[in-house]
């Protein structure tokens, strides 16, 4: 049956925005990038260091979510790191506002959440090696 998430696909309002953003501040690696003109749509594949990826779409004029953070559907996405004040300190060094580092009261890990630059709710998480 399931083996794993193989990718994650996000649509954005502003492609080169949401490239650099992904790439340059996130450190995503592009594995391919291309432009589909029948859909005047941008297809980005991007590789997270686990082997998991991202794809990024952009397509004219996407409707906006509904609500967030309690809309149906996909909440948010979460990334493991394991120090999350040096990944803090990156992302505010690029002009990233992270909400104050939480505790999940379950399994005691530090946790924080940031938005891409569409707002989509992403998640830091750590975990220790």
């Amino acid at each position: 049956m399931l083996k794993g998430i193989h990718h994650i696909a996000i649509i954005c309002t502003d492609y080169a925005v949401s490239k650099a953003f992904y790439t340059e501040v996130l450190g995503c690696k592009v594995l391919a990038e291309n432009y589909r003109a029948q859909r005047q749509s941008y297809k980005l594949d991007l590789a997270l260091p686990d082997g998991r990826q991202i794809e990024l779409f952009s397509f004219p004029h996407p409707p906006k979510r509904p609500s967030r953070p309690e809309a149906a559907g996909l909440r948010h996405l979460a990334f493991q790191v394991e120090d999350i004040d040096a990944v803090i300190a990156h992302l505010h060094a690029h002009n990233v506002a992270t909400e104050p580092v939480r505790v999940d009261e379950y399994t005691h890990q530090r946790f924080t959440f940031f938005q891409d630059p569409d707002g989509l709710p992403l998640e830091l998480y750590e975990v220790k090696a």
